[in-house]
């Protein structure tokens, strides 16, 4: 599923939020960095400048930030909604609370932004898509990067649903029963999020070209350069 971004509604989540605590019955934070840090090398990192000015979006935790510090990028920020999260990450990564519908950083200003498992927690689709690709499209600099991972409807997924259905495939897997539970809390935004994919190829390439792009294994996976 990815790290779960803040909710970008009104107010904080608690600090017991039971989405939290079935995120990390789905997946310590060691296995959340190592898969991290596999899909940045999978989708290009090692290409990428050691001194480039990296911002992670609905950085949560920032167990994204500890995989982008392990690969060695130094100049790097997070940006969460949530301060209750944010609070949680211990790394050298400055972090600021703030909305991806509003970033408070200047024109042209950042060379990568990334975002893994946040975009799909967007409450009101198309609208806070079409401002949060906008926002995105303003602080890069013209030869910068955007980096999107996200759940997607593959046949994999499909299974994947199936398996949360089932009460026994629950019993016996904690992870089923994880991932079944944060779907339950999530319902709305994971569904809108999934019943639109045109829509969301559409806006993606209305901010930005595409220089990588995958489906597979329930996750569409963006690389991409700001349209001119």
């Amino acid at each position: 599923m990815g790290t779960k971004p803040t909710k970008v509604s009104a107010g904080q989540p608690p600090l017991d939020d039971p989405w939290e605590a079935a995120y990390l019955r789905f997946e310590t934070p060691e296995e959340e960095i190592r898969k991290f840090t596999e899909r940045l090398l999978h989708l290009g990192a090692r290409k990428w400048d050691n001194g480039s000015e990296i911002v992670e979006l609905f950085c949560g935790r920032g167990n994204g930030l500890h995989a982008l510090e392990g690969l060695g990028f130094t100049r790097i920020e997070g940006v969460d909604l949530s301060a209750a999260l944010v609070a949680k990450y211990m790394g050298k990564a400055k972090v600021t609370v703030a909305d991806c519908r509003n970033l408070p950083f200047a024109d042209g200003s950042k060379d990568i932004l990334i975002v893994q498992g946040g975009l799909h927690h967007l409450p009101t689709l198309p609208d806070d898509l079409d401002r949060t690709f906008s926002e995105m499209r303003r602080v890069l600099r013209s030869n910068g990067r955007v980096v999107l991972v996200e759940p997607w409807l593959t046949l994999f997924l499909r299974l994947a649903h199936l398996a949360c259905g089932n009460a026994q495939a629950r019993r016996l897997s904690d992870k089923v029963d994880a991932l079944a539970v944060m779907i339950e809390y999530e319902r709305r935004t994971y569904e809108q999020w999934l019943s639109q994919p045109k829509m969301i190829l559409t806006l993606a390439r209305k901010y930005f070209v595409p220089q990588k792009q995958e489906i597979a294994w329930g996750k569409w996976s963006f690389v991409g350069r700001p349209v001119e």
